[in-house]
């Protein structure tokens, strides 16, 4: 009994499909192999499963096999440039030289040239559109200021602002310079005031200075001198005092 024909069509069930795809991939690679082998063939098998899974073989490097698949394919998939086609470009370059030559025209009329072959209605409709071009004109003019006025205002608010802060800040700096002064006006005038009441306070005296002479062991003598009433001091001297020094010292005094 011979082995039935399978109809080749997708499988529905997803387990058989598997199995299915495993055994025949199987396949495909030993093939693949087998005539690289007996027929010194380069080939390279890329599979990709319904999961997106890759599967591949290269008799030699898959890179190089790619590469070389593109450098010999890359002609056949250039487009070819037929008839029609250079005709379709042939016309469009006819109409962007026309489209240029009307622009330029329409510009030099515009800047006030060759207006003589211009009939009345072209020149009214030129004039309706300058006018046109000229109240666009004026219109993007103020709208331009009314934004540089605007821009300046804000400028001139924000400058505004920093004069009233650095008027704040100097007249702060003003009161605590003129606090500081009071305290240093201050400060010199207390040792004035303790040095008057000191002075009138301090009684000068006049010094009268005695010498008495006294017979001690060793010829030592004892000074005396008294401070107007107010004390007496009395020093040991090694020699007898001289009357004619205490005389003239007395002299000084008076």
């Amino acid at each position: 009994m011979g082995r039935g024909k399978i109809v080749i069509k997708r499988i529905d069930n997803a387990t058989n499909r598997q199995i299915t795809f495993s055994k025949r991939r199987s396949g495909l690679l030993k093939k693949a192999r087998e005539l690289s082998i007996l027929c010194d063939a380069e080939l390279g098998v890329i599979v990709f499963s319904s999961t997106g899974k890759l599967y591949e073989y290269s008799s030699t490097n898959m890179r190089s096999l790619i590469e070389r698949y593109h450098d010999n394919t890359y002609d056949y998939y250039q487009p070819s440039k037929s008839a029609d086609d250079l005709k379709f470009w042939q016309s469009e370059a006819a109409r962007l030289r026309t489209q240029l030559q009307l622009l330029t025209q329409s510009h030099r009329q515009l800047m006030g040239e060759e207006l003589s072959k211009l009939s009345i209605k072209d020149l009214q409709n030129l004039e309706n559109n300058l006018q046109t071009s000229l109240k666009a004109i004026r219109i993007q003019k103020v709208q331009v200021l009314a934004d540089e006025i605007n821009e300046l205002k804000r400028r001139e608010s924000l400058i505004d602002q920093q004069n009233v802060y650095l008027h704040n800040k100097l007249n702060l700096a003003q009161q605590g310079n003129m606090y500081l002064r009071k305290q240093l006006n201050q400060a010199y005038e207390q040792p004035l005031n303790m040095s008057s009441s000191v002075q009138r306070e301090c009684r000068v005296t006049p010094l009268y200075l005695e010498l008495q002479p006294q017979s001690t062991k060793n010829d030592a003598s004892t000074r005396t001198i008294k401070l107007g009433g107010t004390g007496v001091l009395t020093s040991r001297i090694e020699s007898k005092p001289d009357l004619n020094l205490v005389s003239s010292q007395k002299n000084e005094l008076n």
